[in-house]
């Protein structure tokens, strides 16, 4: 983990198998997609954290999902960069509700912890993957790149998903004799969505993502 504390016994096992869900060959591929979109974006080096910290603070990506959408429709109004941790959850905030907005479906988004502490950047590959995605099948011209960067990665990302459908969050402790039927392999969570003149944290001016554990 990026930013976590150790982790020992079983939330160790749990990590190191979300760990081996990444796929360095996909980063590359997300990077060179990303570069593309945005252009003018500092290539950051080729290594699992790197790929975390670049994306952290949640500037490249509202630049990124800002891209995808037509000049003068940019879902992200702000995209400056800042050192605040809240901040920095708060722009990523924006980019998952941007992301469900333009099409991706909740339940497979990644969660403002599985970025800003890196506890699960597989499945911030996975939601990046459903993005392309979406943006070559709209078919409007806002997509650039190669679309045949992906085919492959696609296929083989389908076998770590269900993969991924076996592993809980750290969060939600052991999965000893509980049922995980209808969750995905990025788990499960909800979104509080802005509202108008609501100045309070976990809702303004983007979503805060929450997981849901079982009761």
């Amino acid at each position: 983990m990026a930013n976590g504390g150790p982790a020992y016994g079983l939330s160790w096992e749990v990590q190191q198998r979300i760990d081996k869900q990444y796929d360095p060959e996909l980063e590359q591929i997300l990077t060179q997609w990303i570069l593309a979109q945005c252009g003018g974006i500092q290539l950051p080096e080729p290594t699992k954290q790197k790929f975390q910290e670049w994306l952290k603070d949640g500037t490249v990506l509202c630049k990124f999902i800002n891209s995808l959408y037509p000049k003068g429709q940019a879902s992200v109004a702000n995209t400056d960069p800042s050192n605040k941790a809240f901040k920095q959850m708060e722009q990523i905030s924006q980019f998952l509700w941007a992301a469900e907005q333009y099409g991706i479906a909740p339940t497979d988004i990644f969660q403002t912890v599985d970025l800003w502490e890196g506890k699960n950047m597989a499945c911030v590959q996975r939601t990046l993957m459903n993005l392309r995605g979406l943006a070559v099948t709209k078919q409007d011209g806002l997509f650039v790149g190669d679309p045949n960067w992906f085919p492959k990665k696609s296929q083989e990302n389908r076998y770590k998903l269900k993969e991924g459908q076996n592993v809980i969050g750290l969060q939600m402790g052991t999965n000893q004799g509980a049922s995980q039927a209808g969750m995905t392999g990025c788990g499960k969570h909800v979104t509080c969505r802005p509202r108008k003149g609501c100045n309070t944290l976990p809702c303004h001016p983007g979503t805060w993502d929450r997981a849901l554990s079982a009761s």
